[in-house]
């Protein structure tokens, strides 16, 4: 495994928590029951809808990668959750509609592909085999928020 996954990290999830606003934003965060799967950007795993408590704030996942800010919104657990890192693709997004975008050093997107939900640590060897991969980020296909992003170790 020559990639490892970056979800948000646990700093931010805490300050989020904690003071209930973006902290690179200001912007007010919002709590509410999930309507939807998500996932949650720390532990990338799905919500229980109707269940789990989720946080909503709007956060910048290329903060430090690009010139450019690209804010979104994004959902963690309200509770404690650990952040994900372990090895090999997380399980809980396997079945989930995703793209994988990788990224040049100057900001561009170079290729954008569906997740092959078959060989997903295929499509992200590949990507990164490319040298102008500067990292891949994982983004929601059909709302179109990031979930994490994904770098060369």
């Amino acid at each position: 495994m020559n990639f490892k996954f970056e979800p948000i990290s646990v700093d931010v999830v805490r300050s989020v928590r904690d003071e209930k606003i973006s902290p690179q934003y200001g912007h007010p965060a919002f709590t509410e029951i999930a309507t939807g799967y998500g996932p949650c950007r720390h532990c990338l795993r799905k919500f229980e809808e109707g269940i789990d408590e989720r946080i909503l704030f709007t956060y910048n996942a290329f903060e430090g990668l690009l010139d450019i800010p690209l804010p979104g919104p994004v959902f963690i657990h309200l509770r404690d959750c650990k952040r994900y890192s372990t090895d090999g693709f997380p399980p809980e997004l396997i079945d989930l509609p995703l793209l994988f975008e990788s990224y040049t050093a100057d900001g561009s997107i170079a290729s954008t592909v569906a997740i092959d939900a078959a060989a997903p640590e295929d499509q992200i060897a590949e990507l990164l085999a490319d040298d102008s991969t500067r990292f891949i980020n994982i983004r929601n296909a059909e709302a179109g928020c990031h979930v994490a992003n994904i770098f060369r170790k």
